[in-house]
């Protein structure tokens, strides 16, 4: 039966890169670490690691071991996380990472809340607006916003919001923009993150789809919402935007909602997690809690 603490010791050294730093990480010597590693690779009857002097490389044995023992350790803390949970509430430590502008305007006000009702859980938060790998990174739960691909992971719905075609008054002094036909020709401040920020669907008051195709080659790209902002308010051109994100800009009167009567397709707030036979009592508890706190904002909103 394979020790759990011994696979814990090898990701260690791989995740760090040597022994000396596993043991660091660990509060372990390095000849414990070693130690432990050879009983392990011993019990398996197979190598693991290929040592030299310059550094260590993972075997093909070794890729597939880490692989599923980053997996089978997430499993056996995610099963104590729901044991315990039972009966002392949820302890131990949640790792989530969000996009900037929606972790500082809705998770993180959240996280503050439901970290009152769960004291002794550690709350890890990491705002990105990178794309992490939840295995490898050790990441419980990522909010992420749009439309998913990323087939590896499950992902629960938690809201929607609109996006919302906005820019500054001192740009529309230019010649306004009244139909879809002008939109299209507008400049436009593109986000360089999506699969296809060119083309969108969008539908009337009565229903009526279309489809929008900017023509106009974009001279300004950025890759996160609050960049996008940024120039907007600069007078740069167009950009599409969370309505949640412009709303106290559209209401100070800093930037314009452009063709109102026209509406883009709704985007997801997703909560995203690894693929794992057990779900965590955390991330089940934490996925519910968000659920009511948006709606509860929109309500108040």
């Amino acid at each position: 039966m394979l020790n759990l603490q011994r696979v814990a010791m090898f990701i260690a050294v791989v995740d760090t890169g040597s022994f000396t730093a596993a043991a660091a990480t660990l509060g372990q010597t390095k000849a414990v670490i070693s130690f432990n590693i050879r009983q392990l690779e011993d019990s398996l009857g197979v190598a693991l690691l290929l040592r030299s002097t310059r550094r260590l490389t993972l075997t093909e044995a070794g890729s597939l071991f880490y692989q599923r023992g980053v997996a089978l350790l997430r499993d056996a803390e995610n099963l104590q996380d729901e044991v315990q949970a039972n009966h002392i509430g949820l302890s131990g430590e949640l790792r989530i990472t969000t996009t900037p502008e929606y972790g500082a305007q809705v998770v993180i006000p959240a996280l503050a809340a439901f970290s009152e009702r769960h004291p002794a859980l550690r709350i890890r938060h990491v705002s990105s607006s990178h794309h992490a790998d939840l295995i490898s990174e050790r990441f419980d739960v990522a909010i992420r916003l749009g439309t998913l691909a990323d087939s590896r992971y499950h992902a629960a719905l938690i809201s929607r919001f609109d996006i919302l075609p906005v820019a500054a008054p001192q740009w529309l002094s230019q010649p306004p923009i009244t139909t879809l036909h002008a939109l299209a020709h507008a400049p436009w401040i593109i986000h360089e993150r999506l699969a296809s920020p060119l083309r969108w669907q969008v539908t009337d008051a009565a229903g009526c789809g279309e489809t929008l195709e900017i023509k106009q080659p974009a001279r300004i790209f950025a890759d996160s919402a609050q960049a996008l902002m940024s120039f907007a308010l600069a007078g740069c051109g167009v950009a599409l935007l969370p309505a949640w994100l412009v709303q106290s800009a559209l209401a100070e009167g800093r930037l314009v909602h452009l063709l109102p009567e026209w509406r883009f397709a709704p985007q997801g707030v997703y909560a995203v997690y690894a693929d794992t036979q057990h779900l965590s009592a955390k991330v089940r508890a934490l996925v519910d809690f968000l659920r009511q706190w948006v709606a509860q904002e929109e309500v108040a909103g």
